[in-house]
């Protein structure tokens, strides 16, 4: 007997016929004599309606703590719809809310993250043999106060109770089979991986890859979560993601991702000297917005300038965070620029290859697309272009390093 986590977002669980299908699925791995923890997401498009009452309301800036409270009540419509069905086939199952599991998190509404988890009830009930089907999403401050864990948090629901549980593996089941080389929607030729590296996953979730979310992945790693990435609507196997292994590293690129939720920030004509760089960063750190590439410009006459990306969604916020720091510290001006995203290459395969960026670097130019910024890691090469360049660079760079077909 082992004991599965199953994940299901939002498409899976879009309507009534859709549930029970996952309520057919859940009984069939029941029944083989498995216990089971299933974690939803909230119908698809609820959420997005939730979110758009909270700003419709508030004129577009919610109270976070209440706008946690309205967006996490999605997920309590799918997880009690679920657990009916699965009663009325004659299993015995209940449904939990993150306050009631005890999914402890820090108090950053809006995108908290999980600090623990309580499994004493969720153990109880599979020693008891029943179905545990739990909110994802969504979590309890150290103040009692609902908290949810930013879009596509309920992956990370369900992996950090795997890893408490110490489950066998988890599943993710979404609307596509698998991990690919890059999204299937966007270009044909693009491949279904059979297995990934939990570092790879990690740098193509960082650079765009929605299916899955990036802290889902961090604690998998942390933890040795084996992970499969699976459809909903067929019975293939999908991706394994899981650690490292020299099968892995035979080809040099695994996927190539592309971001367009990015926005550029450049302070221009800045003071070059200590503690600039702190005072521009800390005011964005302290209201939970993420900087991603940064570059800063040669000094010339004691002067530089300091380019930098966030999430586009955040760019407001950032604006009016900036806007007087950089006043005040003598900068000439800030320039912000919507119209980019960043195209991605990973590959553990990096590591022992030469000439990856150079092939990159190339490929992108052969399209005359002009490169605005630079990021590289171990495993990942990342470029800033225009965003009108997004599917071309994509397509160009899949070709040029041969993903459709198996190293």
């Amino acid at each position: 007997m082992a004991v599965i986590v199953q994940k299901y977002g939002g498409t899976s669980v879009a309507d009534l016929e859709k549930i029970r299908a996952i309520a057919r699925r859940v009984s069939r791995t029941r029944e083989d004599g498995n216990d089971m923890v299933v974690v939803l997401s909230a119908m698809a498009g609820e959420t997005d309606r939730l979110v758009q009452l909270a700003n419709s309301a508030s004129g577009g800036e919610p109270d976070r703590r209440e706008y946690d409270v309205l967006v996490s009540s999605g997920e309590q419509i799918s997880v009690s719809l679920l657990a009916i069905m699965l009663n009325k086939m004659g299993h015995r199952a209940v449904s939990l809310l993150g306050y009631q599991v005890r999914i402890l998190t820090d108090e950053a509404h809006s995108n908290a993250k999980i600090l623990d988890v309580e499994t004493g009830l969720i153990s109880g009930e599979l020693k008891r043999g029943g179905i545990v089907v739990v909110a994802g999403f969504q979590g309890v401050d150290g103040k009692g106060n609902i908290t949810t864990l930013g879009r596509g948090g309920s992956d990370t629901t369900a992996v950090a109770i795997a890893a408490c549980l110490k489950a066998d593996f988890c599943e993710i089941f979404t609307d596509v089979d698998g991990v690919y080389t890059t999204d299937p929607n966007l270009y044909d030729k693009a491949r279904k991986l059979k297995r990934i590296s939990y570092d790879e996953m990690l740098s193509l979730a960082g650079a765009g890859a929605k299916v899955l979310q990036h802290r889902s992945v961090e604690l998998a790693k942390t933890y040795g979560v084996p992970v499969y990435v699976r459809s909903s609507f067929s019975e293939d196997s999908g991706t394994l993601v899981t650690k490292e292994d020299e099968e892995m590293e035979r080809g040099v690129i695994s996927g190539v991702a592309y971001d367009r939720d990015q926005a550029k920030v450049t302070v221009v004509h800045v003071p070059d000297k200590p503690g600039i760089a702190g005072r521009l960063f800390t005011p964005l750190s302290d209201h939970n917005i993420v900087v991603d590439m940064i570059i800063q410009n040669a000094s010339s006459e004691g002067y530089t300038d300091l380019t930098f990306t966030v999430s586009r969604k955040d760019i407001g916020e950032a604006r009016r965070l900036l806007d007087p720091v950089a006043k005040d510290m003598g900068a000439s001006r800030i320039e912000y620029d919507e119209n980019i995203s960043k195209v991605s290459i990973v590959g553990v395969g990096m590591k022992s290859q030469s000439g990856v960026a150079s092939k990159m670097f190339e490929t992108l130019a052969n399209e005359g697309i002009n490169i605005l910024m630079i990021s590289t890691s171990e495993i990942k090469i990342s470029c800033v272009i225009g965003a009108k360049y997004t599917e071309l660079a994509v397509m160009a760079l899949h070709d040029a390093f041969g993903l459709e077909q198996e190293p």
